[in-house]
């Protein structure tokens, strides 16, 4: 299982508790520290699509004029993530070849109960 996220996120260090809590193994990819690619993104959108990976709750979002935000389409969101993946919905969670975003406790336990 792999983590994608920033370090200091309170959502990822939600979701870092609950997995060590539940002794699930995971590597942890720090957008800010490792990077992010372009390669990496587009499978991530991808699998998600780039709707899902936009954070529109975040403080980056909301500190975009209203004119980016209102006509933003899926090739300007994707060089805003690769220019700041601080706008990337978090954690991006990848396993078993299957990609998902967001933490909540009760749909992981469902979801890695056999991880």
């Amino acid at each position: 299982m792999k983590i994608y996220g920033i370090k200091n996120c309170d959502t990822v260090k939600k979701a870092r508790k609950w997995l060590d809590e539940q002794g699930i193994e995971h590597s942890f990819h720090d957008f800010k520290k490792d990077g992010l690619d372009d390669a990496l993104l587009q499978r991530l959108k991808q699998a998600v699509g780039w709707e899902t990976l936009l954070n529109r709750r975040g403080t980056t979002w909301r500190k975009l004029p209203d004119e980016v935000r209102d006509t933003i389409d899926g090739s300007f969101a994707h060089n805003l993530m690769l220019e700041n993946p601080s706008i990337i919905k978090r954690p991006v969670v990848e396993h078993e070849g299957s990609i998902s975003v967001g933490f909540k406790a009760d749909d992981w336990a469902q979801q890695f109960s056999n991880a």
